[in-house]
C-alpha cells in the first residue's frame, strides 16, 4: 500500500516547497492538492451539496493555485509525485489546462498525476459561466478535447458543448500518451460510468460502500471491454487506519492519502513523523 497526502495548500499553512521536500525525506508517495477558484459569499449550496452540511471550513477561500504549488514542489524534489486532488475541470479552460498538465509532467519527469472531479459548487461554477445541471457532461467533453491535444500533432475536437479547430500545441506531456487521470469523487453512477469510459484511476472520499463500489466499477469497465486492472484505486482524505487500510488491500486498493490539515509547519512536520511508521521501509 502506498501512502501519500492531501492538503489545502494556503498561505497560512506551512508553504509548499518545505512539505514536499519534508515529504520526499520521509519516503511519503505523494502529495496532492485541493483547488478552488473562490467561494462566492451567498453560500447557496451546502458544504460539498450535502443536505444539514456544516458550515463550509476557512480553507476553502484560500487555496494557491494547484498549478503553481505543485510545478514549485516538483522542482524541489526529485522522487514524490505530485497531483491534483482535485482540478475542477468544468471551471477551467481546456487549452490551457492541457498545457499546463504537460508542463507539469515535464518539470516533474513523469511524476504528476491529474486528478479530476466534477465539483460541488453551483455558484463557483456559474462565475465561470458553467451550468451545474451539465457539468458531468462537459468535463468529459473537456477530457476529450485534452486527449487530442497530448497525443496529435494537429490535434481539432467538436462536441456538443465545446470545440477546437485543428491546432498545433505543445509540449506534449513526459508520460504517454498522457499522465493518469484520476476520478476523486464518491461512487456515485456518473462519477463511476466517467472512470469506466476515460480515466485511469479513481479515488472516493470517505467510501461507504467500498466493495460494492468497486464490484459496480469492474462491471463497467468489462461492458466497456477495457481490464479493471488498467485501472488503480485509492482512497482519498482519510484518517492513519491501519486496520481499514488492510481492509481496502484486499479490496485492491493500492493507495492511500492521509488528510493534512491546513496548519503551519509547526503542527504538520509533527504530523508527518507521527505517520513515518504507516509507510514501511
Amino acid at each position: 500500500m502506498r501512502v501519500g497526502v492531501n492538503i489545502f495548500l494556503t498561505e497560512y499553512s506551512i508553504q509548499p516547497v518545505q512539505l514536499g521536500e519534508e515529504l520526499e525525506a520521509r519516503g511519503y508517495e505523494s502529495l496532492w492538492v485541493a483547488e478552488h477558484s473562490h467561494i462566492p459569499t451567498s453560500r447557496d449550496t451546502p458544504w460539498g451539496g450535502r443536505k444539514d452540511a456544516p458550515p463550509l471550513p476557512k480553507e476553502y477561500s484560500y487555496t494557491y493555485d494547484s498549478f503553481v504549488a505543485l510545478a514549485a514542489i516538483a522542482a524541489t524534489t526529485d522522487r514524490l509525485k505530485v497531483g491534483t486532488g482535485i482540478a475542477l475541470v468544468a471551471q477551467r479552460d481546456p487549452i490551457w489546462l492541457a498545457k499546463e498538465v504537460a508542463s507539469l509532467d515535464i518539470i516533474s519527469e513523469g511524476r504528476f498525476e491529474f486528478g479530476i472531479g466534477f465539483g460541488w459548487n453551483r455558484e463557483e461554477m456559474a462565475s465561470h459561466g458553467v451550468d451545474a445541471r451539465t457539468r458531468h457532461r462537459l468535463v468529459r467533453e473537456k477530457i476529450a478535447l485534452m486527449k487530442a491535444l497530448w497525443t496529435e500533432d494537429r490535434a481539432s475536437y467538436r462536441g456538443e458543448m465545446i470545440s477546437m479547430e485543428e491546432s498545433w500545441a505543445w509540449p506534449k506531456p513526459y508520460q504517454k500518451p498522457h499522465p493518469p487521470i484520476v476520478m476523486g469523487s464518491a461512487g456515485g453512477p456518473m462519477a463511476l460510468a466517467a472512470v469506466a469510459e476515460y480515466c485511469d484511476g479513481w479515488m472516493p472520499v470517505h467510501p461507504q460502500d467500498l466493495a460494492g463500489d468497486i464490484a459496480r466499477l469492474h462491471a463497467l469497465l468489462e461492458q466497456a471491454g477495457r481490464d479493471p486492472a488498467e485501472v488503480e484505486i485509492g482512497v482519498y482524505g482519510t484518517s492513519p487506519d491501519p486496520d481499514k487500510w488492510e481492509e481496502w488491500e484486499a479490496l485492491g486498493v493500492s493507495r492511500v492519502l492521509i488528510f493534512l490539515p491546513p496548519a503551519p509547519a509547526d503542527v504538520v512536520v509533527p504530523l508527518l513523523d507521527q505517520h513515518r511508521h504507516l509507510i514501511g521501509d
